[in-house]
């Protein structure tokens, strides 16, 4: 592939809800580019974009994928990303490198919820975009209808740069505004120039005329020309549409079908010529890695490097790939860099250009592009790479926090053995993947954004690292404490031929505060258990605090006092004054009345205003508290506090009851006591559970 300058390189991606068709829009891009000779399609699984075993088999992308191909002496890095709310965090990723957007909207579904939430974080980022409205051949497809949507969402400066000639079966071409052109479109996706259709004079003639005004809207001097009535020439009103897309204040709206490849040529002209290049980029700001001050660099070639990496893949074959956009200088084949977020050095080998699976050498990627390189040793998603003379270290990357987690086990000795590693490599993967020990429950917990992240992950255990596994939701760390004081003997005596076994030691205990742990006292008086026994029976009280009594929960909140005791000179021992702790313990319980406690937790919940009934009626269903709401955004924050057994398959829950619109976080607050009526089923499961052993 040939050098292109900053000018000439266009870092774009393809945002919108699940099935709008960006995958489908990305193809027929790259076959217009000559790049393939044949159109893929989704559901046969054989794109360029959707290469991963796991997109193939759901038909679905999972990944955001760079695409990089030749247009018009231009070079565009498109990248296309995932439409499912699980996948999130590869649109996060994306919109830090990119620096422009196309939306995707169908035809016939209309504006949809994660088109919705991505625009929103476009917007945070002041990112310019574009609308493209796709499936204009389907049945029930409506240009006028998506186009009212998006006005009342984002205002009048969603304007249609073209309009459709026809809609469904007879939707055959469009009408650019700009040019006064209309395309008609053959069976094979050849675009032939025409007259406008004279049935469409009159809506072609008022819609020029919105694109005139919103070109006048963008430029002040243009306005006065406008008001004044006098002529404006196209190209003052390109430069205007130019100017006001860039700047955020125009949202053009294209039309076409990404299947029947009508218009997607135009939709590649269009991100030459009303998306930014990375030279609307000209400082590239971070913070030196040594001093903490503010660091800046020229978004140039001449500048020292700085580039960050957006994602890392585990290729099968390569190793761990490396994605990066480069803001400043140069990354060159075959040199040594800085990677300044983890103070390491790294030999870069070949670097390449992206292409789906496909890597296309390059001597050097240069500031403004996207590129790759394989095996880097310490490289992560969100480090910097730089120079060891200007220690940069850019703005990271922030993921959200996972939102629903599962428990873990092995199915086999041979798979507890690969296990830690295979998930610390998806962990690399994907940083919206967590995993940890939950040492309460002894359980390893991973935990992603959804139900379908997680399912995913699990395949991929498989798939990729041929670790099996069992799946079960998290345990939940419920904890056992005690009402009121009770004293009790734990008496161990042993006799076999030799030595015996003897220990007896008087146990009081009595309940703490919530959240004041464990004490433990020694009143012995006159040596009746000797001084060297007293941890012993400390010992074997903790032992037993940890074992629990009710459901085999951990014992807190309780303070024990050994009183009493006898020992003898030969039987006596560590081990049977442990017993004798643990026996005290135990029976002291059985008068103490104990109790179950469970976590709660401080959650937030960020919901349309139409949705706050359903949710808060859900959250009261859960035995949750509400605490409050305010307006936050454009939504209403609602807080509550929730017990955690209630939250473990909140994400699909809320989801359900939004329509994918909510979204919340939760944070552990203390422990409560648990109601007796659930209590007693908790008890009960956890006694069928220990005689199952």
């Amino acid at each position: 592939m040939e050098k292109y300058s900053a000018e000439r390189i266009r870092n774009v991606a393809l945002f919108g809800h699940g099935g709008s068709g960006k995958t489908s829009i990305a193809e027929a891009m790259l076959f217009n580019a000559g790049v393939i000779t044949r159109l893929g399609r989704v559901d046969e699984g054989n794109t360029v974009s959707d290469f991963d075993p796991d997109e193939q088999k759901r038909n679905l992308s999972i990944h955001a994928t760079p695409l990089t191909f030749e247009w018009k002496e231009h070079k565009i890095n498109l990248i296309d990303t995932p439409g499912y709310a699980d996948f999130i965090g590869e649109v996060i990723a994306t919109l830090r490198v990119v620096d422009g957007a196309v939306f995707v909207v169908s035809a016939v579904a209309g504006v949809e919820v994660q088109t919705e939430i991505i625009w929103k974080m476009a917007e945070e980022k002041r990112l310019p975009r574009l609308v493209f409205i796709n499936k204009m051949d389907r049945e029930n497809a409506s240009f006028q209808r998506c186009l009212e949507q998006l006005q009342n969402l984002y205002g009048s400066r969603v304007i249609p740069f073209q309009l459709p000639i026809g809609e469904e079966s007879s939707f055959k071409g469009v009408v650019d505004l700009i040019s006064q052109k209309a395309y008609l479109y053959d069976a094979k996706g050849k675009a032939e120039e025409a007259g406008i259709p004279a049935e469409m004079a009159d809506q072609v003639a008022e819609a020029r005329e919105k694109v005139i005004e919103g070109a006048a809207e963008a430029n002040d001097e243009l306005m006065m020309k406008y008001l004044e009535e006098e002529e404006i020439s196209e190209e003052e009103v390109l430069e205007a549409l130019l100017t006001g897309t860039m700047e955020g204040k125009l949202v053009p709206v294209l039309c076409g079908s990404a299947t029947s490849n009508i218009a997607i040529d135009q939709l590649a002209n269009a991100l030459l010529n009303y998306l930014p290049s990375p030279l609307k980029l000209e400082k590239v700001v971070g913070t030196h890695r040594v001093s903490g001050e503010e660091l800046v660099l020229e978004a140039r070639d001449n500048a020292p490097l700085s580039a960050l990496v957006f994602k890392t893949v585990s290729d099968p074959y390569v190793g761990r790939l490396t994605y990066f956009r480069v803001f400043s200088g140069v990354l060159r084949s075959d040199s040594v860099i800085y990677n300044s977020s983890k103070d390491a050095d790294e030999r870069v080998g070949q670097v390449f250009y992206i292409r789906g699976k496909n890597q296309i050498p390059a001597k050097e990627i240069v500031a403004g592009d996207i590129g790759g390189v394989a095996k880097l040793s310490h490289t992560a998603t969100g480090d910097t790479l730089c120079e060891k003379d200007t220690p940069i270290v850019l703005p990271s990357i922030e993921f959200p926090e996972p939102l629903m987690s599962l428990a873990v086990e092995p199915k086999t000795k041979g798979d507890e053995d690969k296990l830690s590693t295979a998930l610390a490599k998806l962990c690399e993967e994907d940083p919206s993947f967590h995993v940890y020990r939950n040492n309460e429950t002894k359980q390893t917990i991973i935990s992603g954004m959804g139900e379908s992240h997680l399912d995913i992950m699990v395949d991929r255990l498989t798939r990729k690292f041929n670790v099996n596994v069992n799946t079960s939701l998290p345990k939940v760390p419920y904890k056992e404490t005690i009402r009121k004081p009770a004293r009790a003997e734990g008496k161990h005596k042993k006799q076999t031929g030799g030595h015996g076994q003897f220990g007896i030691a008087w146990v009081e205990i009595e309940p703490l505060e919530r959240g004041g742990g464990f004490e433990f006292v020694d009143k012995i008086v006159g040596g009746v258990i000797p001084k060297q026994f007293i941890p012993s029976v400390e010992k074997g009280i903790r032992k037993a605090m940890e074992e629990g009594y009710l459901a085999g929960y951990p014992i807190v909140d309780l303070r024990a006092t050994v009183f009493d005791g006898k020992y003898h000179p030969v039987d006596s021992s560590d081990i049977s004054f442990q017993i004798a702790g643990s026996l005290a313990l135990k029976n002291a319980l059985a008068e103490a009345d104990p109790y179950l406690l469970e976590p709660i937790m401080n959650v937030e919940v960020l919901v349309p205003e139409e949705c706050m009934g359903d949710v808060i009626g859900d959250l009261n269903a859960k035995r949750g508290r509400i605490l409050g709401m305010e307006p936050e955004g454009g939504l209403q924050k609602i807080r509550a506090q929730v017990p955690l057994a209630e939250m473990l398959r909140y994400t699909i829950d809320l989801r359900s009851i939004t329509g994918g619109r909510g979204t919340f976080r939760m944070e552990f607050s203390h422990y409560e006591e648990v109601p007796s009526h659930i209590a007693q089923k908790i008890i009960e499961e956890a006694k069928k559970e220990k005689e199952g052993q």
